[in-house]
């Protein structure tokens, strides 16, 4: 999630493109995943049942809802710490949110809750934020994470790419990053509440879906 943003003050230094515009987010996310770009979006969006509610954590500028989302489901929320994100969010027609979820507050309840490449910021607490989503959600949480990443590149240029474009200019985490083997780690003790795993084409991220009901009856079970 970037840091907080508005046209009327500049951007911390260090904030990368990806979170000073809309435009910049998707030049950067587009080179980031190349031909596999679109797919991303789809293969989250397709884990979406339709007509329930969503709440989008982290959204960016909106493209899930605004390219395959808006028709889809009943009411839509995105929650982003960027004001210029929320703000185009809500003249897309989406309901938008200003929220830091380092912060206290309370996230809104919805059917679906959604988080696409954005949980290493909170590393190494990803999983507070994980336990957030399973409260807030009724039928599913989706976890679209990337787990191989240019920042890891053996090529230079590449891997300041990585970093660069993804740095949100101050949010704790953003060094760190999800290999396969360390996201798996993390998604190991909800391994009752998945639905399903796997990873999208070209293999950059993966996505996990879990049924928050099935985490919190397991947790019932195991208590003594």
């Amino acid at each position: 999630m970037a840091p907080a943003l508005d046209r009327g003050r500049p951007a911390p230094a260090g904030t990368s493109l990806v979170y000073r515009s809309a435009r910049g987010y998707e030049l950067v996310m587009r080179i980031l995943y190349g031909r596999h770009y679109g797919a991303r979006l789809r293969a989250v969006a397709d884990q979406v049942p339709p007509g329930r509610s969503v709440l989008e954590l982290c959204p960016g500028p909106g493209a899930l809802y605004e390219r395959h989302l808006h028709d889809r489901v009943s009411v839509y929320t995105g929650a982003d710490v960027n004001p210029g994100f929320v703000a185009r969010l809500r003249r897309l027609g989406a309901e938008a949110i200003e929220l830091d979820l380092t912060g206290p507050e309370p996230l809104p309840v919805a059917d679906v809750v959604i988080m696409q490449a954005s949980l290493y910021h909170f590393l190494p607490g990803a999983e507070i934020v994980l336990e957030r989503m399973l409260a807030a959600a009724r039928e599913r949480v989706i976890i679209a994470e990337p787990i191989r990443n240019l920042s890891s590149s053996r090529v230079p240029s590449l891997a300041a790419l990585g970093r660069r474009g993804t740095d949100p200019g101050g949010a704790a985490g953003h060094e760190q990053r999800f290999d396969e083997a360390a996201l798996d780690r993390l998604m190991a003790p909800y391994a009752a509440a998945t639905v399903t795993a796997f990873t999208i084409p070209g293999g950059r991220e993966k996505v996990f879906v879990l049924d928050p009901r099935r985490a919190r009856r397991s947790r019932t079970a195991d208590d003594p």
